[in-house]
């Protein structure tokens, strides 16, 4: 939990604050962008709360924070209200699990709805008010695994739903050896009618992504919205095995069509098809010039 004598003096006053122990991963400033920025490589508030809305994305960013950095002055009456509102809609059938992960670095996880069984994407922290809502939903059947830096308490997971894990055998390691579903190659795996595993070798060697009703791209460290560029663009700085093969990647990932961008990391996307097409092929042509 975050520490009051530990607040960052780049916090406005007032109930809402982060602490020191911030790792600058992004969360709260994507989840509730009314209230906190970045401030000095770390998160901050810079304006507290002025409605109900405000205050739950929030209390949402507070609860999704890896590492607990952020606290209130007083003790919240509302948090399992706002417990109630995970999984939290992103359109139709799709939804961000929030509770991210310190052992991911925060990154987001996603969660699909389906009569055929309902699809973890990537793992968010074991924390019981947000497996209590899994259970609600329907449970899990698979729990779907971009790569290797992002599976957290996926192990958990498993022991608790009795779900089959999906990653790719590039990317299998001590930690993973006994997921149940291991595919391999680099050709797409139409795994369902509505479900097409891509893989994408660059960020590391066995990436792969998840497009799901050709709609929702679920892309884990492949792919991302930049706010500072104003496009779609790849890490750079945090490709662990091929750059070369990632832009190879990201142009063959440019022949499909697809409304979101979900990433592990970096801010999401959603645009039609014609300009998400667009932005696919400006997000190659800026990779070719790095």
């Amino acid at each position: 939990m975050a520490h009051l004598h530990q607040r960052r003096s780049e916090n406005v006053n007032g109930d809402f604050y982060v602490d020191r122990t911030c790792i600058d991963c992004d969360t709260c400033r994507w989840m509730a962008p009314e209230v906190f920025y970045e401030a000095g490589e770390q998160s901050a508030v810079y304006h507290q709360p002025a409605n109900l809305s405000e205050r739950v994305k929030a209390m949402q960013a507070l609860l999704s924070c890896p590492t607990a950095s952020i606290g209130t002055v007083e003790k919240p009456t509302d948090i399992k209200e706002v417990q109630e509102t995970f999984p939290i809609l992103v359109a139709e059938n799709v939804y961000h699990c929030g509770y991210h992960s310190e052992k991911s670095f925060a990154a987001a996880s996603y969660f699909i709805t389906r009569p055929e069984g309902n699809i973890l994407i990537d793992s968010p922290r074991f924390t019981p008010p947000l497996v209590k809502r899994f259970e609600a939903m329907g449970g899990i059947r698979y729990l779907y695994l971009t790569h290797r830096d992002d599976v957290a308490d996926h192990q958990k997971f498993q022991e608790h739903f009795g779900c089959d894990r999906i990653l790719h055998q590039d990317e299998i390691n001590t930690g993973t050896r006994d997921v149940e579903i291991q595919i391999s190659g680099t050709d797409p795996i139409e795994f369902a009618p509505d479900l097409l595993i891509i893989p994408v070798p660059g960020h590391t060697k066995g990436h792969t992504v998840l497009l799901y009703k050709n709609s929702f791209l679920f892309t884990g460290d492949h792919l991302a919205w930049s706010e500072t560029l104003n496009q779609l663009y790849a890490f750079r700085e945090h490709c662990w095995y091929s750059w070369t093969e990632l832009i190879k990647s990201m142009e063959k990932l440019a022949n499909y069509q697809f409304e979101w961008v979900l990433p592990g990391h970096g801010r999401r996307y959603h645009a039609d098809k014609e300009t998400m097409q667009k932005q696919m092929e400006k997000c190659v042509d800026w990779m070719k010039t790095r």
